[in-house]
């Protein structure tokens, strides 16, 4: 890889005013030299009178926000507590939580509520599990299912997030943000550890096959021992073979309930025994059933808001929520927000 990457694309910008606030977002490739590693990046300068929520699904991919303006507190998810459908409950004490301005979100099996003040602003990079551990050199699994400031890792030099973080938000453009980006993420990746190559076959093959494929044979495709497998994805990847089959498979029922299929398709197609497992997986790794996450994202309550932006393009990764105004409620409601 080149230490320099130029000629990043004119990345994509929404710009939007309404009565609700303002709004602006910005999608962007990165350097064909950070691909597939580095799947995309989405810039966001967001400015509403009051707290704006979101709650996040996992999905097979790391995420790396960097915010220069704002921060983000995000609380673990599980249990329907967050009231996606119409029987929302009191937030649970004990929960952990954790705002920061820049946050490394790894592979996860469980949701998270994302939360902030109504005035943000930065960029979310898209990283593949295998690049995520080709830049910070940590073994993922020590991440798997939590969210921290990078700089607290100690694997890039210090303070080096923050600095990148403050240093995109001088920048008065995407483009130069982006190719910032660019120039600082090929330099990282390329004074990191090497990722096994039949780590990224084996990522591949499961992500193609929607999380289908047996252990057993993936560890056949790559001609690794089922065991030697099982150990590399904790390191490289974050999560065991079969849990990140879960999050894939499930991240395609997600897609398909949203474009129209009925539960059964979805089980049938997915590889799921039945309704009942694809619910089940439903509830545990989205916080609520198939049905809700379907009709909350069609809902648009608030048309006069921007439209919901997911972290995986094509991908149902989200739902946006906003905070139910009555005094001390702590239930949410459904709307068309974006963050």
């Amino acid at each position: 890889m080149s230490s320099r990457a130029t000629g990043t694309a004119r990345p994509a910008v929404r710009p939007a005013r309404s009565p609700d606030g303002t709004w602006e977002t910005a999608a962007g490739r990165p350097h064909p030299r950070l691909r597939p590693g580095v799947i995309g990046y989405r810039g966001f300068r967001l400015a509403f009178p009051g707290p704006r929520a979101r709650l996040e699904a996992p999905i097979g991919a790391v995420t790396l926000m960097l915010a220069f303006q704002g921060a983000v507190r995000i609380t673990e998810a599980t249990g329907g507590w967050v009231g996606v459908g119409r029987h929302g409950g009191v937030r649970p004490s004990g929960l952990r939580t954790s705002e920061l301005p820049c946050v490394l979100s790894a592979l996860s099996t469980t949701p998270v509520l994302g939360e902030h003040d109504g005035h943000l602003g930065g960029v979310e990079v898209l990283l593949t599990p295998w690049a995520a551990f080709n830049l910070l050199g940590t073994p993922l699994h020590e991440l798997s299912n939590r969210r921290v400031h990078p700089d607290e890792l100690g694997a890039l030099p210090r303070a080096a997030v923050a600095e990148l973080s403050n240093s995109l938000g001088e920048l008065t453009s995407w483009r130069a943000r982006f190719r910032h980006l660019d120039e600082t993420l090929t330099r990282w990746l390329d004074s990191g550890p090497r990722c096994a190559t039949g780590t990224v076959r084996a990522w591949y093959a499961l992500t193609h096959s929607g999380g289908a494929v047996p252990v057993g044979l993936l560890a056949d495709q790559v001609g690794w021992s089922v065991r030697h497998l099982e150990n590399r994805f904790r390191e490289q990847i974050g999560l065991s073979p079969k849990a990140a089959a879960r999050v894939l498979r499930l991240q395609r029922a997600r897609r398909l309930l949203c474009a129209g299929s009925t539960q059964a398709e979805t089980a049938a197609a997915c590889g799921y025994y039945d309704q009942a497992h694809l619910s089940g997986e439903f509830k545990a790794m989205t916080g609520c059933t198939p049905r809700e996450f379907a009709l909350a994202r069609g809902l648009r309550t608030d048309p006069e808001g921007p439209p919901a932006t997911d972290r995986l393009a094509g991908e149902a990764t989200s739902l946006v929520l906003r905070r139910d105004h009555r005094p001390g409620s702590a239930h949410f409601s459904k709307t068309g927000g974006n963050h």
